[in-house]
């Protein structure tokens, strides 16, 4: 098998990361106000607030067809984005949505993070060239991706892990599809 290497100092610790985007989202929102969070896990397509229908558009000098090849058997997709319009910012503690006391920023998914970088699960419908369709969006139009995932059910679902503080909040109902 040979020797093992230690690669921990192969390359100095970066203090700062550049990312290149690959992509750019197309939604019905323009406001981060009235764009809904986690519309899965709240049911607010249940409740008629949104479509969730959106597109992913990918940058044909960033991204060759052929890295997409195999997505389409995925139902979900996890999109990796960055929050433009936030910025960074270094409180510590903020509000969560659903009310109650000031929580620590990595104890929630707010957007205002040291670095904007945002998560979401979304349906991947179909693929056409370099354009992701999807639903369940919840990005506003123009925000930039920096990368794609696949949604893999045995790694991604961990039904039994804890909840955290979110273990006093009452967990929104499904859609009737899911």
């Amino acid at each position: 098998m040979g020797e093992v290497r230690d690669y921990r100092d192969a390359v100095p610790f970066p203090e700062s990361i550049e990312a290149v985007t690959i992509g750019r989202v197309h939604s019905e929102f323009t406001e981060r106000f009235g764009t809904p969070r986690q519309p899965r896990a709240r049911g607010e397509r249940q409740e008629g607030r949104f479509s969730g229908k959106g597109r992913v558009q990918l940058i044909p000098q960033r991204v060759q067809p052929e890295a997409l090849r195999d997505l389409d058997g995925f139902d979900y997709i996890w999109l990796i984005s960055w929050f433009h319009l936030n910025g960074p910012r270094l409180k510590p503690l903020v509000s969560p949505p659903r009310g109650g006391p000031k929580r620590g920023v990595f104890s929630t998914r707010a957007p205002h993070r040291p670095n904007p970088i945002g998560l979401s699960c979304v349906r991947l419908l179909k693929i056409e060239g370099r354009t992701l369709f999807v639903d369940d969006l919840d990005l506003i139009d123009g925000t930039p991706i920096l990368d794609i995932k696949p949604y893999i059910p045995d790694y991604d679902a961990l039904p039994n892990a804890a909840r955290g503080w979110l273990v006093d909040v009452p967990v929104r109902m499904k859609r009737k599809d899911d």
